[in-house]
């Protein structure tokens, strides 16, 4: 994937439990590619899998890209685009000056944001939406990984 070709993204985190074994899933498209990318862990939580399957969809580029970045998670895209400045500049404080959940993945993400431009979009999930389906799909079925399932 050369530079500055856009590429969309689709992703989803789920956990069995809350917290519980978990799984993330994203979908890269670019032109007429498509990568699906996905994994689990053990013990989350479903906001952690949402993080995570954002910080390995950017991880996964290389090079600098415009990236539509698509999630029915408001947590991730509230996150990004109303809360993080201000965590930040409050040294990852939330506004009553409590630590913030999750520090650790939202600092990576920061980091893996730097190096796209990003417009993130937040899609209602369950409605039918292909692509959304398709990576609730496939972080349910990492969630079986993380379960040790026989499927």
């Amino acid at each position: 994937m050369h530079d500055s070709v856009p590429v969309e993204i689709w992703t989803d985190g789920a956990c069995s439990g809350n917290p519980g074994p978990g799984g993330w899933a994203a979908l890269l498209r670019w032109g007429t590619h498509e990568l699906e990318l996905s994994g689990s862990e053990p013990l989350t939580t479903n906001n952690r899998m949402e993080l995570r399957a954002a910080i390995e969809a950017l991880s996964a580029l290389r090079g600098n890209h415009p990236v539509a970045l698509y999630t029915d998670s408001r947590y991730l895209r509230d996150g990004v685009m109303h809360w993080m400045p201000d965590w930040k500049r409050r040294g990852w404080r939330t506004a009553a000056g409590k630590a913030v959940r999750n520090p650790d993945l939202w600092q990576e993400l920061d980091e893996r944001i730097r190096h796209h431009t990003v417009e993130w979009h937040w899609v209602r999930g369950h409605e039918g939406i292909s692509y959304n389906e398709r990576v609730d799909r496939l972080a349910r079925a990492a969630i079986s990984q993380a379960r040790g399932d026989a499927r």
